[in-house]
């Protein structure tokens, strides 16, 4: 038997063969693109009265004519052009070319199918080039060259959808990133390389039109950023009334003037999930995540299910902003000090000021203390992410009952099912993308935030509650549940009966 390697019949070699195939390969996908390209202008030019109408002698008796049999069909098969695509009639495709859309709905792909050729991307190489871009676009000319699953804008694609839909937006528009690069420079430091660190964003995210310029223009992709970074001033009611007692003080750098406005460099991150990290960080199967949010998101990305080679995900969920007050490259300068606020969103409280539990003053809070820190000659950081933790109607049963701190997470279990869904897992890979590394003034009472930041080896020196005068008095139901749960406190723990005590206002007790 001939070696690995060595000469076949005719004289060609294994090498041969193989660059033979992958030549095949890639003529059959540029014939694949050419033909969607041309497809799709047929489906824009020819005039509705043109469109054929379906041949009934050809047609199926069966009721499930035209039915998908499978809950994933495939139209990028350019050796079966019908597979897994649904069969339009002469209705669909009028719909479809009002609509500017083609007439085919691809509804998914497989792994080394004909025309499928992902762009390279190895999660966790030493630079970018290497690493390779994220590329999530289903615009025609991207489509076949996608190495992720999802969409940019988390939550707010669905908002580009009905653009589209309603033919606000060009399907084919392009972003002119003329000027539109970082407003300060971040990195690059090791972690940014670091499979096990950041599995959550992608750290290179800020820089992709730029770094992948040459991959868009040859390849004619459509790659994006991920991360916007700006300045900004910031004002906030509370800020003024910091200033006329004392707390904070006007330097014309972070503090610019009596009303308490500040100056602010803001880094705006979308969510970005490495699949295999993520499921390591919660301690499952990569198989079994990709089975849940296939599922539990009604199916809406077959992908995960059928692109077991496509190891990125863009979910359809809330990103988080960093708001670094002062120097932004103190935050990693291991000699400054960093006081920091990890903060998850609360609408009701952080926006519109509701008393019934402690976010905004400790959001308030926590951005004193950081600007406090950065007019000292450190860092400054307050990070904002966008998740609601609990479902209102929590609140109901709760004033509707006797809304006592021993029932708390009680209530919250008997609707949501768990105390909080919060997940802070992946909360520190932000931490590592700007390059802490330790964390002098944490600026959090929850246990969740800080087993997560040290269990990803960034040392936290101090923990910092929330003063007792900053604290509603409705709110005293929630901070005395989550202290006797295991928040931190330097104060005293109530037992069983002192917490039935801790009672919440009825509705009852305010006229509607």
């Amino acid at each position: 038997m001939a070696s690995s390697g060595s000469g076949m019949d005719g004289g060609v070699s294994m090498a041969d063969v193989l660059q033979a195939l992958k030549a095949i390969q890639e003529g059959q996908s540029r014939l694949a693109t050419e033909v969607d390209t041309l497809s799709h202008r047929l489906d824009v030019l020819t005039p509705s009265s043109q469109v054929p109408s379906p041949d009934l002698s050809k047609a199926s008796s069966s009721p499930l004519a035209g039915i998908p049999t499978s809950p994933v069909q495939t139209a990028l098969t350019a050796s079966e052009p019908d597979a897994g695509t649904t069969t339009p009639t002469s209705k669909d495709a009028v719909q479809a070319q009002k609509s500017g859309f083609t007439s085919r709905i691809i509804l998914t792909t497989y792994p080394k199918q004909i025309g499928i050729n992902p762009l390279s991307l190895h999660w966790g190489a030493p630079d970018p080039s290497s690493r390779g871009p994220v590329v999530v676009s289903r615009s025609s000319s991207t489509i076949r060259r996608r190495n992720a699953i999802g969409a940019h804008g988390g939550s707010y694609s669905i908002y580009f959808a009905l653009a589209l839909a309603s033919k606000q937006l060009n399907v084919n528009h392009r972003p002119d990133f003329t000027n539109t690069d970082p407003a300060v420079r971040i990195g690059p430091f090791p972690q940014w390389c670091d499979k096990k660190k950041i599995v959550a964003m992608d750290p290179w995210g800020h820089l992709a039109p730029w770094l992948f310029a040459d991959i868009m223009e040859q390849d004619n992709v459509d790659i994006r950023p991920t991360i916007a970074i700006t300045k900004a001033h910031m004002k906030l009611p509370e800020l003024e009334e910091s200033v006329r007692k004392g707390r904070l003080v006007p330097d014309g750098k972070v503090c610019l003037n009596e009303s308490g406005e500040l100056a602010v460099t803001k880094f705006a991150v979308e969510p970005v999930w490495y699949l295999p990290g993520v499921a390591e960080r919660f301690g499952i199967d990569e198989g079994v995540l990709r089975r849940s949010l296939f599922e539990h998101t009604g199916g809406s990305y077959p992908e995960l299910i059928t692109r077991g080679d496509i190891k990125v995900f863009l979910p359809p969920i809330g990103g988080l902003t960093v708001y670094c007050f002062g120097d932004p490259a103190k935050m990693s300068d291991e000699k400054c000090r960093l006081a920091l606020r990890i903060h998850d969103e609360c609408n009701g409280s952080d926006v519109f000021g509701s008393d019934i539990c402690t976010c905004r003053p400790y959001l308030i809070f926590g951005i004193e203390e950081a600007v406090r820190e950065a007019q000292n000659g450190g860092s400054g950081v307050v990070i904002y992410f966008r998740k609601e933790g609990r479902a209102l109607v929590v609140y109901n049963a709760r004033k509707r009952g006797e809304d006592r701190a021993s029932d708390y997470f009680k209530r919250t279990e008997n609707i949501a099912g768990v105390k909080d869904m919060r997940f802070q897992a992946l909360m520190p890979d932000i931490l590592h993308w700007l390059g802490i590394k330790k964390i002098d003034r944490m600026l959090s009472m929850s246990n969740m935030k800080y087993d997560a930041i040290v269990g990803q080896g960034i040392p936290i020196h101090e923990r910092v509650e929330l003063p007792e005068d900053l604290i509603p008095a409705d709110s005293r139901v929630e901070i005395d549940a989550k202290i006797t749960a295991g928040y931190f406190t330097t104060g005293h723990r109530m037992t069983a009966d002192e917490l039935r005590a801790v009672q919440g206002r009825m509705w009852e007790d305010i006229d509607h």
